[in-house]
This record gives C-alpha cells, structure tokens and sequence, in this order.
C-alpha cells in the first residue's frame, strides 16, 4: 500500500521536488465537534483535505475535499491560515513525490450528509475538542486544529 509520510525539520528529510496546493477544512458542527478523518496511508487522524485540481478555486477544492472524504456537505466560512513551511515535506512513496507544504486551511459549517469513510479515510468521526490530544497526529495538523481553537479569527500566515 502507498503511504504517506510527514517529515517536519528533520536533516534526514527528502528533498522537495513537487508543491501542489493543497486545501484543509476545520467542520465544526453545533455540538461544537470537529471533523476527523482516521487517514489510510499513515494511520493518522486528519482534518479532510488535499489537493487543488485544474478549474476549481482553493475553497471548492475544500468543500469537494471535505465531501469526498466524510461524506458531509459543507460551506466555506472563513480562513484559519495559510501554511507553508519549507521544513514540512511529504514524501508519497506510491511515486517518490516529495511535497513542500502549501496548504489554506479554511472554517466551514456541514450542510448535510453522514460521516462516511472513503478510499482515503478509515473512520469519520466528529470529535470534542478536548478529546482531540488523545489521537495520533501528525504535528502539522495537530498545529492548525490548535491555531482554530486559541487565534480567535486571526489567521496563521506562514
């Protein structure tokens, strides 16, 4: 199976040699949960995101993102951050595509659906906030849930 790895300022990280822009979505519904996806290829739990495709706008690209993996219809509602850091690479070993981090993460409130898992997601849950610490994360994911709960509105530029 192909898998994915995060490196985050690590010396033995592969070399970028790719950047797709990617999208993320933190759903908060009114129970004021959020909504995770338990990801296939590294075993992490994830807000539901990925990558922009030719013709579509970065908040298209959530809300699509969003549905394809959780099944749940949402509308885009704000902006958490912009994230780019050089020192966060993804490696795909499907291709040996290294990945610099580029990703909007957006606020968006569910319209519909049910939680249903995908190619991409083994579980779909939405989840209290202070139950999210007890779930393997990686650090650059576990960094923007924290930047949606303490910044209050103002976004992450990096």
């Amino acid at each position: 199976m192909a898998r994915r790895i995060d490196y985050f300022d690590d010396p033995s990280a592969p070399q970028a040699n790719s950047l797709v822009p990617s999208a993320n979505a933190v759903v908060v519904n009114e129970a004021g949960e959020l909504l995770l996806i338990h990801r296939t290829d590294n075993d992490n739990w994830s807000l539901p995101g990925g990558a922009m495709e030719p013709g579509e706008s970065m908040t298209d690209c959530a809300v699509r993102e969003t549905f394809e993996e959780t099944g749940i219809h949402v509308e885009v509602t704000g902006l958490i951050g912009i994230y780019t850091d050089p020192r966060h690479v993804i490696l795909y070993t499907s291709n040996n595509e290294v990945r610099q981090e580029f990703s909007i993460v957006y606020t968006a409130r569910p319209l519909g659906g049910s939680p249903t898992p995908s190619d991409e997601s083994r579980e779909v849950e939405w989840v209290p906030p202070d139950a999210i610490g007890g779930l393997a994360m990686h650090r650059s994911m576990r960094l923007r849930i924290e930047h949606y709960l303490t910044r209050a509105g103002k976004p992450h530029l990096g």
